[in-house]
């Protein structure tokens, strides 16, 4: 999965709040700042888990402020473990 964080993601611990998470979740990938000011999220592991770090992105207790997230599911690339670039 393949995740676009619009909002004041940047310079809050937003990454390493994402980081914790989908470790929690078993997920593997990487959490990234965009040019534009967005962060990007690639998320491998099980639908159900990539399913509820999405859920935990909307739910208002990230730190900043997530004013949308679009995603979009993708074929599986292989990666391991979970990176902040």
């Amino acid at each position: 999965m393949t995740a676009w964080v619009h909002g004041r993601v940047q310079g809050v611990g937003f990454r390493w709040w994402i980081r914790s998470q989908a470790l929690t979740l078993g997920l593997a990938g990487h959490a990234a700042n965009l040019a534009d000011g967005r962060v990007e999220v690639v998320a491998e592991g099980p639908r159900e888990a990539c399913e509820r770090l999405l859920a935990a992105l909307r739910s208002g207790s990230t730190p900043g402020h997530v004013k949308q997230v679009t995603e979009r599911f993708d074929d599986v690339r292989g990666v391991t473990g979970f990176v902040e670039r």
